[in-house]
């Protein structure tokens, strides 16, 4: 399967993965990106859509998680949440059914894109590093930004307290150790001007890099 990955291809298209902690604006970058004209893979957006229509995958949360997540067909995830939440070891069990599937659809969607003739394409997803997902990934940008301006936008945004997005950030990979990993830094704390040029940067680099591929 590794193989068929990587044969050559007509067209040469990178690879390139963008995560962030919770409220980091990894959504609002992204969007900055699609405007010129880069596809994006949500991978959390695609991950919601799989448990709710991928039967292999639906047959595993109910085997692990039990039938009652599921209600007439449709997937009741505060039933699903209050079976992982505060609870790692089956947040892990969850991710280590989820992330399969969609790494699967991811590669299904990158062949898509590839007809497209775009440069590069994006997979954003809030676990790219914790699930080893950027590994298949050519570049990585993380988007970082002060845990106490994360808090603040998720608190508005999910109508949510300051305890329970801090539960999620423990949840996650700490910043730092994603920066490590990093091929490009964004920074998201001084306003949409500079967010976008950091974007455009980015954008050229990777452009460039692609035509030296093609050459």
């Amino acid at each position: 399967m590794n193989m068929k990955r990587k044969a050559p291809s007509n067209h040469q298209m990178l690879k390139v993965g963008i995560t962030g902690g919770i409220g980091s604006g990894k959504t609002t970058v992204c969007k900055m990106f699609e405007k010129l004209g880069i596809p994006v893979y949500y991978a959390d957006d695609r991950a919601k859509y799989l448990m709710q229509h991928e039967h292999f995958l639906i047959d595993q949360i109910k085997k692990n998680f039990g039938d009652d997540v599921y209600v007439n067909g449709t997937l009741d995830r505060k039933v699903l949440a209050s079976k992982v939440f505060n609870d790692k070891a089956k947040l892990d069990l969850l991710n280590s059914l989820v992330h399969p599937a969609v790494f699967r659809d991811t590669e299904r969607w990158i062949e898509e894109q590839k007809e497209k003739k775009v440069p590069y394409v994006l997979k954003e997803a809030a676990l790219l590093v914790e699930t080893g997902s950027y590994k298949a990934l050519d570049k990585l940008i993380v988007v970082t930004a002060p845990i106490n301006m994360r808090i603040q936008r998720v608190t508005e945004r999910d109508n949510t307290d300051t305890e329970e997005v801090l539960a999620r950030v423990r949840n996650q990979l700490p910043e730092e150790e994603k920066v490590k990993l990093a091929s490009f830094i964004i920074s998201n704390n001084n306003g949409l001007n500079e967010l976008e040029q950091q974007v455009l940067k980015i954008h050229h680099e990777m452009t460039e890099e692609n035509a030296k591929l093609e050459a």
